[in-house]
């Protein structure tokens, strides 16, 4: 089984080489995805969120009210430490479950924005990193996300740099061109990956 992690700053476009290397046959697994799917009404991981934050996190319908709880941590770090004291333990055990129930011989891809960040390389076989130029970041994200530029800027300067994401890399895909010299350089590189799993 070969680990990848595959990263990339905000508006990279990591999202786009996620699904095409799971088109080409990766099992990609989304901590964000598994995140949100961990607090969904019901769930154990709300019912703490709520113990924790108060029932103000929750919207009439009972469902998490992710901006109203983004709020409340996102300037306060004891709170944003007993947030993720929730949430990580059980985004490691879906992901361990999901593991688990993979073949041999799979290559999964964890889809990990703060990779770099968190100073999480070692637990992959191979990191990938999607870049693209801080300048396309920032219209990208006014374009797809509608995020106001100085949003956009701030968001960027909050993760890793471009050289210390690029210093993490064992492949760089970048996605400043077409959608087809992407495509040409995910099926290069799920080549390698293909290469370095057949070996072992």
């Amino acid at each position: 089984m070969l680990k990848i992690g595959l990263t990339g700053g905000i508006g990279s476009g990591k999202s786009e080489v996620a699904r095409r290397l799971s088109a080409a046959g990766a099992m990609v697994i989304d901590a964000d995805k598994i995140a949100r799917e961990v607090v969904e009404p019901g769930t154990p991981g709300l019912a703490r969120v709520v113990a924790t934050f108060g029932e103000e996190v929750l919207r009439p319908d009972g469902s998490l009210n992710r901006e109203k709880l983004g709020s409340l941590v996102f300037a306060d770090s004891e709170r944003l430490a007993a947030l993720n004291a929730i949430v990580h333990p059980l985004v490691g055990e879906r992901v361990a479950e999901l593991q688990r129930a993979a073949a041999d011989d799979t290559i999964l891809v964890y889809d990990v924005p703060l990779l770099v960040e968190n100073n999480l390389a070692p637990m992959y076989d191979v990191v990938i990193v999607v870049d693209a130029p801080d300048g396309l970041r920032i219209r990208r994200l006014a374009e797809h996300r509608g995020m106001p530029e100085a949003d956009a800027k701030a968001r960027i300067a909050a993760q890793a740099t471009r050289e210390e994401r690029l210093a993490a890399a064992d492949f760089v895909i970048p996605n400043d061109g077409s959608l087809e010299e992407l495509d040409a350089r995910v099926a290069e590189v799920w080549q390698e990956l293909l290469g370095r799993a057949a070996r072992g």
